[in-house]
């Protein structure tokens, strides 16, 4: 599950990129910065020298707590299996109320893509009707691919459980404006409810 702040930070920059990273490496950071300023700092701009490491702590705490709350495999399994049992009907119901609960306006499409996201004045494309296919290739990236650069969307993401063939997953690392959603960010999303409480009665899908 990708890690966001309320502060927007350039993709490529420092910050953006420690986001991205386990949590102890921005209190690596922050430690080192507070030992090299006792090594060489005055004693007197101690205090303002170190408060250059504060920034780190506030990142390395930040991403820690968020990894604490990201589900254990075992859950991201039960997800799985739950889904991969449910008509579409159901999964594009959990879906587009996730998605609501994130704080995104919906629109169901026609295609290539099932939904279209509006937030903060961008678009994002969800291609998901395929979620629990066997196997996936190069043609529905390129199509929602060709569909996220004619409607000028932000990203595009493409839902999937399983079965992503080489040339696939190829294709998510030389695009970085289509984007994979699998397993533990999937789980993360849907927050469906433990075994033995019917998903129906949790989410009223009808």
């Amino acid at each position: 599950m990708q890690l966001k702040l309320p502060v927007k930070f350039s993709e490529n920059s420092l910050f953006a990129i420690l986001l991205r990273s386990s949590w102890w490496i921005s209190f690596a950071i922050a430690g080192g910065l507070l030992i090299l300023a006792r090594l060489i700092i005055p004693e007197e701009y101690l205090v303002p020298a170190s408060s250059l490491a504060l920034p780190f702590i506030a990142i390395g705490g930040y991403v820690a707590w968020k990894q604490v709350k990201l589900p254990g495999a075992a859950r991201v399994e039960e997800t799985v299996e739950a889904v991969n049992a449910m008509s579409w009907k159901e999964f594009s119901a959990l879906v587009e109320q996730a998605f609501v609960r994130e704080g995104y306006s919906v629109t169901r499409l026609a295609g290539p893509a099932d939904f279209k996201l509006v937030k903060m004045g961008k678009r994002t494309l969800v291609y998901c009707k395929r979620w629990k296919a066997a196997s996936h290739g190069l043609e529905p990236l390129l199509e929602l691919e060709k569909q996220r650069e004619e409607e000028d969307a932000h990203e595009a993401l493409y839902v999937a459980l399983d079965g992503l063939s080489d040339n696939a997953r190829g294709f998510f690392t030389g695009k970085r404006r289509v984007r994979l959603v699998e397993g533990l960010e999937l789980t993360s999303l849907l927050r469906l409810p433990r075994k033995g409480i019917p998903l129906r009665e949790r989410f009223r899908v009808k």
